[in-house]
């Protein structure tokens, strides 16, 4: 975060950092290629990095890198505060001489195309486990490239380590089963630490603390080779956490819960939208936000902390939230049902500027634009997102997301993680959408994911970001999620020979030369 804040005054918003035109790559991790069944933080990203210094761009933009579980959506994850173990590059471990190159040879035979993540479960954990052992007989080396040492790690995190740790070991103790089905004497932090199982597990919780060290370790070395090749890295953090994990298990009174049944009384969604007739029920428990006010939001302070030390800039999902929020009551069966309810709106936000006053953060504001939600980006001087796969098909001329209208103090995207790539959106859009697309953009359509990345380019918005899909010329077969699909999310992976013809046949000289034409 070098960029200095504006001061903010009556009249001026509370931040104003997106003064530089510049563009970026939207890739999960996880879609990085390799031969341990998913992307890892290994040569393959390091190699992404080099494509991304070639293309001329400057942001390398993530979805949330917190563990995650059913469903395998990083938006759903255990922990708003660890990372996802799944990330860790095995051959480092094998460096260390906590496993064996025959040990991980298995996972090259997983598929290279999809992450196959029941797979890579039942062969990825018995090999973590495996070298925690080794760690522990070995006595405590300091494996991070930074010397960090494993003690060191636990120090500086303890303020949400050893709850998250406790609480994976509390949830491989009770076979996967959510945190309000668990006994009583453990259906909360405060009581499980006086528990019988506190002792028992002990050795167990102290693993799941070693994987969140190695995962940090080989994340700061890669932020380092990003920073080196001047990238900066655009995190994400969905405005929810996931019911079941450690931080609803850790401080239930900050959220909406039954008190008896510990379940939540309500949850998150939004209501029938472009994705979905009967709306997206999210499942996600609701904020008590009159606690967070009362303390100073403290706990999303500490949140926003963590995703700063991991990243120069945060992209929170779902801004409308802070807004207002649409209150699903728990037993129903869609997201029809339910009502808006005011959130803390401005007030949030001073309180975040108060703490962080060089903050750099993008705000999620696609959907139904209320006045409200509008006034608040505008109070806040967050840069919202412009989708261009939104912008055609309509008779307005005012659709917010059609170039001609965009703002500069904005991220425009020819789409995100939600929606196909643009040549599968082209291929599958009604005949008004792509003919209104062709007329607007003086184009035949043969070119269309190529076309909407040069309009990114040219527009006005000063942040641009492709997916590596459309780079890449990919067709809805390398869609990363469908919201509303249950299964089958989050698996798609690229091959290393695709980033080299990246790289070789003169895409990335391309995109550089895009960037100097439109100043980015």
């Amino acid at each position: 975060m070098s960029s200095a804040a504006t001061p903010a005054t009556p009249t001026s918003p509370l931040f104003n950092w997106l003064d530089t035109r510049a563009a970026g790559v939207l890739l999960h991790p996880t879609a990085l290629p390799g031969d341990q069944g998913i992307g890892t933080f290994d040569e393959h990203a390091v190699r992404f990095l080099d494509f991304l210094q070639a293309a001329g761009l400057k942001y390398w933009q993530l979805c949330p890198l917190g563990p995650t579980g059913y469903g395998d959506s990083p938006y759903q994850s255990f922990s708003a505060f660890a990372g996802n173990p799944y990330l860790i590059d095995l051959k480092a471990l094998v460096a260390a001489k906590l496993l064996t190159s025959a040990e991980i040879a298995p996972l090259a035979a997983l598929d290279a195309d999809r992450v196959d993540y029941g797979a890579l479960y039942e062969k990825k954990w018995p090999l973590l486990a495996q070298a925690f052992a080794r760690f522990k007989l070995a006595g405590a080396p300091a494996l991070a490239a930074d010397g960090e040492t494993f003690a060191e790690f636990q120090t500086k995190q303890a303020a949400w380590l050893d709850g998250y740790a406790f609480f994976r070991a509390l949830k491989d103790h009770h076979r996967g089963v959510a945190w309000w089905e668990w006994p009583a004497a453990v259906r909360s932090y405060a009581a499980a630490k006086t528990s019988l199982l506190r002792a028992q597990l002990a050795t167990a919780t102290e693993a799941h603390a070693f994987y969140q060290y190695f995962f940090f370790a080989q994340w700061r070395a890669l932020r380092a080779a990003a920073a080196v090749r001047g990238i900066e890295i655009i995190g994400d953090i969905p405005i929810f956490v996931a019911a079941d994990s450690a931080d609803v298990w850790a401080n239930p009174a900050l959220f909406e819960l039954d008190p008896q049944t510990a379940r939540p009384l309500a949850v998150a969604g939004v209501p029938p939208d472009y994705f979905s007739a009967d709306g997206q029920l999210w499942g996600n428990p609701l904020y008590l936000w009159s606690r967070h006010a009362a303390d100073g939001y403290s706990w999303w302070h500490a949140r926003l902390r963590a995703s700063f030390a991991l990243c120069d800039v945060v992209r929170i999902d779902h801004f409308r939230g802070f807004d207002e929020y649409w209150r699903i009551p728990a037993t129903a069966p869609t997201a029809r049902t339910g009502e808006w309810v005011k959130a803390p709106g401005l007030d949030f936000f001073r309180s975040v500027r108060a703490a962080f006053p060089q903050a750099k953060i993008i705000a999620e504001d696609l959907g139904d634009l209320t006045p409200s939600v509008v006034a608040l980006r505008e109070a806040t001087g967050l840069p919202g997102m412009a989708i261009l796969q939104f912008a055609f098909g309509g008779d307005d001329a005012k659709n917010l997301y059609l170039p001609h209208n965009l703002v500069a103090n904005a991220a425009i995207y020819p789409g995100t993680h939600d929606n196909d790539t643009s040549l599968g959106w082209y291929a599958t859009a009604a005949e008004k959408e792509r003919d209104h697309a062709r007329r607007y953009l003086r184009v035949d359509g043969r070119e269309i994911g190529w076309d909407f990345i040069r309009t990114s380019y040219a527009a006005v918005s000063r942040l641009a970001v492709v997916p590596l899909q459309d780079v890449m010329s990919l067709g809805s077969a390398a869609r990363f999620n469908s919201p509303g699909k249950p299964q089958g999310n989050w698996q798609w992976r690229y091959r290393s020979g695709q980033l080299e013809q990246l790289i070789g046949g003169g895409t990335a000289a391309y995109l550089k030369s895009l960037a100097t034409i439109y100043g980015r």
